[in-house]
């Protein structure tokens, strides 16, 4: 055959396969149209998509990020926390936390009438959410309940008992994260009484209640042995930037998959998120090259981390420059905390979870007031400045006494009962060894 008989017939069979594939579409479309359903398929496969990348947050990239950043005798129990979080946490969503969430209840959450998915079909849908089947909100929406945990357990991390930290995990989910959920996103804002609180993909839900929770753990339980004066250095960088870059990716996920459709907002979404990350991970860099002469790889993936929490409250309200200004202030801010804050009150919050996510979040979250108005280019929010910024404020305020006052009640009742802490001996081994009798290198 010759060349050009050889494309002419190519050429031929890409248009049959372009016509049968138009078809197709055609086809299903109308199909949609003849039985009633409103669910589209491009918003249910990417929210299939999104699904899976924020599962990827959690396992690997969360679990590889912390692991990375602990002594090497740790590296397994944080591993088995986020593996345990992640299924353990699936279940009680399963059961109970769906329902208290996205089923209509009082003010505060909701009822029991979807308990284990009851009357949740293949064909069900939300009426928020109607072009993407109900059974697929659930999946999505319950990889925010476990991964939200999953960020407080850096904060204490190489100290605490595994069932200490599976039972705080599961009752402050349900006293804490299920309302606030309920609030903001089951309830659209209306937040303890207050309506209009703006908060896509959860700088209130997650950072903020994650991150206040974490300080108060890290406090509770103390500080690791030898802190602040031993080195307590991490045992492989790798690992903690090959976490990070999966954070990154599977933030695209976290913060574009909650416009719940593959739209035009959602492709927004996921461009903020990538400029605010860009945006705080060159200035943390720019911050330690000027400090100390040179930039440090952690540096630059936790200024990264920092601007992915402070985009997240606000990502579906700002454009590209708004993104770009959130991520800059949301890192020189994450640093401060980090860097100043930690060592002048001295609390051992083991990875940075308050001074990333907890700053990172409140930051985004009263920024969006700023830079997402459509007074300020590209921003998107048709409302006022000042009296934004007051709901954002208040309902930071709010989540944080929430989150504040329970996680210490439920600390305290859980170190009067089990205990928190492991014993000197048994730190000093490793939870590796202590906890689950395992090592991961052998000598």
């Amino acid at each position: 055959m010759t060349p050009s008989l050889l494309k002419r017939t190519g050429s031929r069979a890409a248009r049959h396969c372009f016509a049968a594939l138009a078809a197709l579409a055609l086809a299903t479309t109308s199909a949609h149209a003849a039985d009633g359903s409103t669910i589209n398929s491009g918003d249910t496969a990417w929210l299939l998509t999104s699904t899976a990348l924020v599962l990827f947050m959690m396992i690997p990239g969360l679990a590889l990020f912390y692991a990375g950043l602990v002594r090497a005798k740790n590296i397994l129990s944080i591993l088995m926390q986020c593996f345990a979080l992640t299924a353990v946490l699936s279940l009680v969503w399963l059961a109970v936390g769906y329902s208290l969430a996205f089923s209509d209840g009082g003010s505060i959450v909701g009822g029991f009438s979807k308990v284990f998915l009851s009357g949740v079909t293949p064909t069900s849908v939300r009426s928020d959410c109607p072009t993407i089947p109900e059974l697929l909100h659930f999946a999505y929406q319950m990889m925010f309940f476990l991964i939200t945990p999953g960020l407080f357990i850096g904060a204490f991390a190489e100290r605490m008992k595994f069932q200490a930290i599976l039972i705080f995990s599961v009752v402050w989910s349900l006293v804490v994260y299920v309302p606030c959920c309920y609030g903001v996103w089951h309830k659209a804002g209306a937040f303890f009484g207050l309506t209009g609180v703006i908060d896509l993909a959860g700088g209130i839900v997650v950072h903020i209640t994650a991150a206040v929770a974490a300080l108060v753990a890290c406090i509770m339980v103390g500080p690791r042995r030898g802190f602040p004066h031993a080195q307590m250095m991490p045992h492989n960088l790798a690992l903690t930037v090959t976490g990070a870059g999966m954070l990154w990716v599977g933030w695209f996920g976290f913060n574009a998959g909650s416009q719940l459709a593959a739209n035009g907002s959602a492709a927004m979404t996921l461009v903020v998120t990538h400029i605010s990350a860009s945006s705080a991970a060159v200035v943390w860099m720019l911050i330690e090259w000027l400090r100390n002469g040179r930039p440090s790889v952690l540096g630059i993936a936790t200024g990264s981390i920092a601007g992915l929490a402070a985009i997240t409250p606000a990502s579906g309200k700002v454009g590209p420059v708004g993104a770009l200004c959130i991520g800059a202030i949301s890192s020189i801010m994450c640093w401060l905390a980090c860097a100043k804050l930690k060592q002048r009150f001295k609390y051992d919050d083991s990875l940075d979870v308050f001074g990333v996510h907890g700053v990172g979040g409140f930051v985004g979250t009263i920024l969006v007031a700023v830079f997402g108005t459509t007074s300020f280019a590209g921003g998107l929010g048709d409302f006022h400045i000042g009296s934004q910024l007051v709901t954002q404020l208040i309902a930071s305020l709010y989540t944080i006494l929430l989150s504040g006052i329970a996680s210490y009640i439920i600390l305290k009742v859980i170190d009067v009962t089990l205990g928190l802490r492991v014993s000197p001996e048994d730190e000093n081994q490793g939870l590796d060894l202590a906890e689950h009798g395992e090592a991961a290198y052998n000598d």
